[in-house]
């Protein structure tokens, strides 16, 4: 029998109805812990703090164009271990050491309410419930479950969302070409898009030009979030602190704003490219897509909450 949760994903690929069932779902995965278990709370508030959810809706829509089969219990683990793990990203990105941010999805970060260890356990905490959450399902195949553990742990490791913090912090402030940002912004927020469409490319039996382009698209997609959120840097609405960014070698301030808005919609052209001959069984990625950049045209100014 499906949960409610499960049912919402079958019949419906709205983007508010999913956004409500993966909400249900990491509620479900982190319930609320004993008075003493700080760490457990620490992990809570921070998954449950109001975000986007950009990355697991983007996985449940791309199994709705695939024609995914299989329970959707397993697809809302698979969704929610990634939104973990981006999390536990920004916890540790907003660290005294790293970012040391104030603010994040308008709420004080996990180390400015927590203190610094706890806010590092819990991020340790939410990597491990990810993990975990990935090699467990009993409805994947051995081998299904190999690859998608490999995929996020490509993507999480010290050639993926590691090397991309470590160069944003050693190399940040330096003079930077536009290649090597382009990079950084890659391994810093598209080997995340990329592993995670390609776990949901795995668990529906897509075959290899299916994937590929998902890959390619993924690419486009995420310099094109990552130069929206840069050039989100100045505003004080996004729910982070604001000009994080000062004095860093961006896109934005290399280039200048007209440039970067420019290149967002090249990046956003190609992605929408890469859909067209991925042999999709529907076209609720591109529609979501869409109505990402229409809205923030709408809104006439570079403010959107995206992290």
């Amino acid at each position: 029998m499906l949960s409610r949760s499960d049912s919402a994903v079958s019949h419906n690929c709205d983007p508010g109805v999913l956004k409500k069932s993966i909400e249900d779902h990491l509620q479900a995965l982190l319930p609320e812990p004993e008075s003493h278990d700080v760490v457990s709370l620490a992990m809570r508030e921070s998954v449950m703090a109001p975000g986007k959810r950009i990355r697991p809706l983007l996985m449940l829509l791309t199994a709705h164009d695939l024609g995914f089969r299989g329970p959707k219990h397993t697809l809302l683990d698979l969704a929610c271990a990634v939104e973990m793990i981006h999390t536990a990203s920004l916890v540790l990105d907003d660290m005294p050491c790293m970012d040391n941010a104030d603010m994040r999805r308008g709420l004080p970060t996990t180390h400015k309410k927590f203190g610094e260890s706890v806010a590092i356990l819990a991020a340790i905490g939410l990597l491990s419930k990810a993990f975990g959450l990935a090699s467990a399902s009993p409805e994947l195949a051995g081998e299904s479950r190999a690859q998608v553990v490999s995929e996020l742990s490509g993507a999480v490791g010290v050639q993926g969302l590691v090397l991309g913090q470590f160069r944003d912090l050693s190399e940040g402030r330096s003079a930077c070409s536009t290649e090597s940002i382009l990079d950084t912004n890659h391994l810093k927020t598209g080997i995340l898009f990329s592993a995670m469409l390609q776990i949901i490319a795995i668990v529906s039996g897509s075959g290899d030009v299916t994937r590929q382009k998902l890959r390619e698209f993924a690419l486009d997609f995420g310099q094109a979030f990552q130069l929206m959120d840069d050039l989100c840097d100045s505003h004080a609405t996004t729910g982070k602190d604001p000009h994080q960014d000062a004095g860093k070698s961006t896109l934005v301030n290399v280039l200048g704003k007209d440039a970067a808005y420019k290149k967002l919609h090249e990046h956003i052209q190609s992605a929408d490219r890469h859909l067209t001959v991925a042999h999709l069984q529907g076209n609720a990625i591109r529609q979501f897509m869409h109505a990402w950049v229409e809205n923030i045209t709408a809104m006439n100014t570079p403010i959107m909450k995206i992290a």
